[in-house]
């Protein structure tokens, strides 16, 4: 059906984007001075890199299951998802921050984090010719390891409980893209392990993608607290 990815697209924003509104409790649609900023500057650089392996076949779209409206040889159902899947996210990240006060995963964070800095760097050198693989797993083993480095992230074992949780719709939505396929891959540019149908690879493209949005989402809060408080 060619509704498909659009259907998925609105489906995943439907109930974050109705619940943004509640004026008790979470109030995200308050945080979108900070959310939509950091999508944006996230999503440019996400579609930049999707366009290129688009056009050079790492990976393309199943015209059966798209609109055919595209942009820069990209579907607009996946500019949309650039949209979709930070918003779905962050919204998960501020329910768990409101709802669970305490932070589980305070005392392993820096065990998680040095597990897939060092793991990913090796797994993306070891394939340095597949560049699904490579880019993506050198690329968030650099930017976990320059959030430790440069900035006080304070808040990254929360994020790393949101992401577990936010897995389950991911693996629910991203396991119907690439079982029909609307989505298609290249195997010679990846490790053609897949985790059902999906690639083990998208995992953590979509780990980078949120981490970005939500590093990016805290800096903005966090200045304008500074700014409010001096």
């Amino acid at each position: 059906m060619k509704f498909t990815y659009l259907i998925l697209d609105l489906l995943t924003i439907s109930v974050p984007l109705i619940r943004s509104f509640e004026t008790e409790k979470v109030k995200f649609s308050q945080s979108w001075y900070a959310l939509f900023p950091a999508i944006f500057v996230a999503g440019a650089i996400f579609i930049a890199w999707d366009v290129w392996f688009t056009s050079i076949g790492v990976w393309g779209f199943n015209d059966d299951y798209i609109t055919g409206f595209r942009i820069f040889g990209l579907p607009i159902e996946e500019w949309s998802f650039f949209l979709v899947v930070p918003y779905a996210c962050v919204f998960i990240y501020e329910c768990l921050n409101y709802f669970i006060r305490q932070d589980l995963l305070k005392n392993v964070s820096k065990y998680i984090s040095f597990a897939l800095i060092v793991g990913l760097l090796t797994l993306g050198v070891l394939n340095i010719d597949k560049l699904y693989t490579s880019i993506t797993f050198i690329g968030t083993s650099a930017y976990i390891g320059m959030l430790h480095l440069f900035f006080n992230t304070k808040w990254l074992s929360r994020f790393y409980l949101s992401y577990l949780v936010a897995l389950i719709p991911f693996f629910m939505v991203n396991g119907i893209l690439t079982y029909l396929p609307v989505v298609w891959y290249n195997n010679a540019e990846n490790l053609a392990l897949r985790m059902g149908s999906i690639p083990v690879e998208d995992t953590f493209y979509g780990l980078l993608l949120v981490l970005m949005v939500v590093h990016i989402y805290e800096e903005i809060k966090s200045r304008r607290k500074a700014i409010m408080f001096k």
